[in-house]
């Protein structure tokens, strides 16, 4: 199944969608009209999506922000835009389907706070991440300082921003930036592999993985750990533990709602 807008591409293929940014030309910079659209899929996905996977096309992910476009806005309407840009991030990393950016060339600014609150990153040879802000006389607003922070640290993200310094694939790797690096063509297969291993778990546990993991990062130890606590019990009294179980015994794989 295919439903595509000139801006984005979605391809649904049994339980995986696959959402292509299509800017040919800009290095799929990010537009507000492609922001609404990315927000749109996630607020209500299509019944049966279990995993998303996101990637963009003509050798680029995302180039971030499309200054080209750029809105002269007062002190309200920049910060009411970079809510809006936060708030569907949130939308994106906690929507409760997992998703994998596959990415190459572009990840920059926007991009790689797009790319950042995604789940499973993978990255071919020659992408590049980087915040370029600094270099453009503005600061970060679409959630870096939260999700690349925490990823790389501050004070790594602080030396980024100030330098315009570029990252490349294996850095990337070594610094958490993504989770894979591949060969040249790769990321998008090793994305359907993945979503496909991933869209056979229990959707119980996906969402429980989503939601709680990060946010228990952010507690402290105690409430973390009783945090924890709930999320196991709700998941280890489900149907799909008691068929997770009765699956292991048998030795046979799992056949989760």
């Amino acid at each position: 199944m295919t439903n595509t807008t000139d801006i984005l591409k979605v391809e649904i293929d049994g339980p995986v969608a696959t959402l292509t940014m299509n800017r040919p030309g800009k290095r799929n910079a990010m537009c507000d009209e492609l922001l609404e659209q990315i927000d749109t899929f996630f607020a209500a996905p299509p019944e049966g999506v279990r995993v998303v996977i996101m990637t963009g096309t003509e050798g680029h992910y995302c180039s971030g922000l499309d200054l080209s476009e750029h809105v002269a806005r007062d002190a309200e309407g920049t910060m009411r835009h970079s809510r809006n840009w936060h708030r569907v991030m949130d939308q994106i990393q906690f929507s409760g389907l997992p998703v994998i950016s596959a990415m190459f060339g572009a990840v920059i600014g926007g991009g790689l706070e797009m790319a950042a609150s995604t789940h499973v990153r993978i990255a071919e040879p020659g992408t590049i991440f980087q915040l370029p802000e600094g270099m453009r006389g503005i600061f970060v607003g679409g959630g870096a300082t939260v999700r690349i922070g925490r990823i790389i640290g501050a004070d790594r993200m602080c030396e980024m921003m100030l330098t315009g310094r570029k990252y490349n694939t294996e850095e990337g790797l070594a610094l958490g930036l993504t989770h894979y690096a591949v060969g040249e063509g790769e990321a998008l297969p090793l994305a359907c592999k993945l979503a496909a291993k991933i869209a056979k778990n229990a959707s119980l546990s996906n969402y429980m993985m989503i939601q709680a993991i990060s946010r228990i990062n952010d507690m402290s130890k105690a409430d973390g750990l009783f945090t924890e606590s709930l999320c196991a019990a709700v998941s280890q009294t489900s149907r799909d533990a008691e068929e997770g179980l009765k699956a292991f015994l048998e030795k046979r794989a799992p056949e989760f709602r």
